[in-house]
């Protein structure tokens, strides 16, 4: 971190509170608002890390109603912002309640000074290291959109992702049901040289084998029953570009002839045509059957394997890619965030520990859809296991408002679980990366129940 002042925004109707704050937070770049509406405005130009509210703004400053207004909007214009709110005791409520709705933390009034300054601080840790985390999952998929991974296997498939896509090759792509197959072949076409061109892509399994043969080649009018207009198929919608035939292994025999016989040739007659024409085109397929044994079956040619199998990609189940469940559990999280316009909620420790011990048998499409769920049905600031549907680890609390205690907790486990996934479970890389002692960080975990493998060197 470098020697410029940090930058906070203090949203407080009190002038006498405002001169205060900022002098007693002489040692940030202190900015302040006097009422909801300005403060958006100034949050808007400078998007400050941490905000310091007043839930008693006018023309409520007698309630809560204008400061958790302004609380929603501040966390939908930048998720990751850390909002601080200030609260008398009998405004209590209204502070859990901003707590709940996605507020960092609360202060009692008349603040300390030297307690403010410690909550800013943490804030402003919690804040940097989630923004680097996103910046790492963004870096690692914006060569290859949408796939997120941390997990050995994983990284390297994408390397070799990267590699084959400048390649004008077939790939073959294989891998259990929900593990993202058709993602990793628009990465594939996406980093090749077809990008500008159509990705065109067919569900074998999803056609009736009476009507595949059409959707693949097209057909002219008066074909047969029906054909009343001349239709282009997908492999000539694709010319110059990508086609992706999705579970090929469900291709029946007699088309696979005929898809063969265009890879050979590179040109297609359409049903009922009888002129030949030349296609230019990519091919990637992907299956989750086991084609070998379906060749000594006879259930699928060999000599078709060979030509769709220049170059092989497995994606391995989610069940064998440690740690990838919970990176992508946050990325969906922020995503859905994002799409619902809403506060974004933290995983709880019970709901880390159940994301990391489930065997994921939907692999990454399961995940996907219970984060998605609970970000639409979870009340509060937190998803717990329940939320997500899944058994916790064990017994767990079961109040209905977490304590100050558990909150900051639950802040302290959050921050040090994304510290380990940047590191890779380096416990000595994530104590400096969180500012803090081994011994520290050992003994958050500890409290935290975190347990990972030990890599760092003594």
């Amino acid at each position: 971190m470098n020697d410029e002042k940090r930058r906070i925004l203090i949203v407080e109707d009190d002038l006498g509170l405002r001169t205060q704050l900022k002098w007693a937070l002489a040692e940030f770049e202190v900015l302040v608002a006097e009422d909801g509406p300005k403060a958006l405005q100034l949050f808007e130009r400078k998007r400050p890390p941490v905000v310091i509210l007043d839930l008693g703004l006018p023309p409520d400053p007698n309630g809560a109603s204008e400061g958790l207004a302004t609380l929603e909007v501040l966390l939908k214009m930048a998720p990751l912002t850390k909002v601080i709110v200030a609260s008398g005791n009998e405004e209590r409520v209204n502070a859990l309640k901003a707590v709940g709705l996605g507020a960092y933390d609360f202060y009692p009034k008349p603040a300390d000074p030297d307690v403010m300054r410690l909550i800013i601080k943490r804030a402003l840790t919690l804040h940097d290291l989630e923004e680097e985390n996103e910046q790492l999952v963004l870096g690692r998929t914006s060569s290859l959109a949408g796939l997120v991974a941390s997990s050995p296997k994983m990284l390297s498939l994408c390397r070799t992702a990267e590699r084959v896509a400048t390649a004008n090759i077939a790939v073959l792509i294989t891998g259990e049901s929900g593990t993202g197959k058709e993602i990793l072949a628009r990465s594939v076409h996406d980093l090749s040289a077809r990008a500008a061109q159509g990705f065109v892509a067919i569900n074998c399994a999803a056609i009736p084998e009476n009507l595949l043969e059409s959707e693949l080649f097209g057909h002219e009018k008066g074909a047969f029953t029906g054909a009343v207009k001349q239709t282009i198929g997908k492999v000539e919608q694709a010319h110059l570009g990508t086609l992706f035939l999705d579970e090929i292994g469900d291709m029946p025999l007699s088309l696979q002839a005929k898809l063969l016989r265009f890879l050979q040739s590179r040109t297609i007659e359409r049903i009922g045509g009888r002129k030949e024409i030349e296609v230019d085109v990519r091919v990637l397929s992907a299956t989750n059957r086991d084609l070998a044994a379906m060749m000594r079956e006879g259930s699928f040619r060999e000599d078709l394997f060979y030509r769709l199998n220049e170059v092989a990609m497995h994606i391995p189940p989610l069940r064998d890619r440690p740690g990838d469940a919970i990176l992508l559990a946050r990325y969906f999280r922020a995503k859905y965030s994002k799409d619902f316009q809403r506060a974004p909620k933290t995983f709880t420790a019970d709901a880390l520990a159940a994301l990391a011990g489930h065997s994921w048998p939907g692999n990454v499409r399961e995940l996907e859809n219970r984060v998605k769920r609970a970000m639409l049905m979870a009340d509060g600031k937190g998803i717990a296991a329940g939320d997500l549907d899944l058994d916790p680890p064990g017994d767990g609390d079961t109040s209905l408002m977490p304590t100050l205690r558990q909150i900051r907790a639950q802040a302290e486990t959050e921050a040090v679980t994304r510290a380990l996934a940047i590191t890779d479970n380096n416990v000595s890389d994530a104590s400096q990366l969180l500012g803090v002692s081994r011994p520290t960080l050992y003994e958050i975990m500890h409290a935290a129940n975190l347990h990972i493998k030990r890599r760092d060197r003594s």
